[in-house]
């Protein structure tokens, strides 16, 4: 049995992890008969957003408290992480990957990433274990790795962005996954096309099985 990390943003699109591709990946993660434990920062959120109307709400949450309502719980803090407790790292979207797990939402290719989720990046990466990430995620792994080959849709800004972070993009539409063999780099766009609760169903399944196969 296969152990994947997954990492959260808080809760909700608009200010935290997305929560169709965070539980869609927990769902084809456990149908192919792997487990998953959920990390997360223990960090202020950036903001929180209304998410009936889009506005920004006067009120703090807690990035770790917020990502345990995805996990029903059972979210630990990043800073527990360990390499060797894990075969995958997976990394759902969601706008809380570019405002609190980095502020790529703000600076773009001169963004930093949290000093806890850059040591599980790189702890991941020289391992030689598989990385996976959807929707913005793969911004994260572009700021920390920078010479990798990835996907993030098809939008030029963001496309601009990675690529002055020193990695190569491919446009992609739903459901593909771009794998970076060298690096053990494995993405998918989801949310980051005008896409539907299908179409990220299409993209969580595609990748946790491309990165599967790539570990038989």
């Amino acid at each position: 049995m296969k152990k994947f990390a997954i990492i959260l943003a808080g809760s909700g699109v608009y200010d935290g992890a997305e929560i169709h591709e965070a539980t869609l990946s927990m769902l084809a993660i456990m149908a192919k008969g792997c487990s998953y434990q959920c990390f997360a920062p223990d960090i202020k959120q950036h903001h929180v957003i209304n998410h009936l109307n889009g506005e920004e709400m006067n009120e703090s949450r807690n990035v770790l408290i917020e990502s345990a309502r995805i996990a029903r719980g059972n979210v630990k803090n990043i800073t527990e992480f360990q390499a060797t407790d894990f075969d995958v790292l997976l990394m759902p979207g969601g706008f809380g990957v570019a405002k609190n797990l980095c502020n790529f939402a703000f600076k773009g290719a001169g963004c930093e990433v949290n000093a806890d989720l850059e040591r599980v990046i790189k702890q991941m990466h020289k391992a030689g274990k598989p990385i996976g990430a959807l929707c913005i995620s793969p911004v994260l792994v572009s700021k920390v790795l920078g010479d990798v080959k990835l996907t993030l849709g098809q939008d030029q800004d963001v496309i601009a962005n990675v690529e002055k972070m020193g990695s190569q993009h491919i446009k992609t539409t739903h459901g593909e996954v771009i794998v970076d063999e060298k690096n053990k780099i494995f993405t998918t766009p989801c949310y980051m096309l005008d896409a539907n609760i299908l179409q990220i169903n299409e993209g969580t399944t595609n990748i946790v099985k491309a990165i599967l196969d790539s570990l038989n």
